[in-house]
């Protein structure tokens, strides 16, 4: 599966799309592949406060349970409600199934983060 050019990535398999000072989060086809079938994810509550690089939830698959980590610091504005019904739907398509959606504190930090070819080389 390709990476899409319209979002940025960190080195922990997270992506990030921006869309005015609100992003959307989830992970990469990379980390789900990786995960295997996702059976659970813990997200953080609505007003949240994250900070860049620290966890904001979990996801377990039937091979292990990984920590999540915010791309950017921000507040959760929104969080996927969808994911808790229908965890599996990461597996299917990663890159439209979004966990959380973030007011971004500073935009800046996006700049900061991986563009599409950046991340496959990270992957080798």
């Amino acid at each position: 599966m390709p990476y899409p050019d319209d979002r940025k990535y960190t080195k922990d398999h997270e992506w990030i799309l921006l869309s005015g000072d609100t992003a959307e989060v989830g992970i990469t086809d990379y980390a789900q592949q990786q995960l295997g079938d996702v059976v659970f994810m813990e997200l953080p509550d609505v007003g949240s406060s994250l900070t860049a690089g620290e966890s904001f939830g979990s996801i377990e698959s039937v091979k292990a349970v990984s920590e999540l980590f915010a791309p950017v610091a921000g507040e959760v504005v929104e969080v996927n409600g969808a994911l808790k019904d229908r965890p599996e739907a990461v597996n299917a398509d990663p890159h439209a199934s979004w966990m959380i959606k973030v007011r971004v504190s500073d935009i800046a930090d996006v700049a900061r983060l991986l563009d599409s070819a950046q991340y496959q080389g990270l992957l080798g």
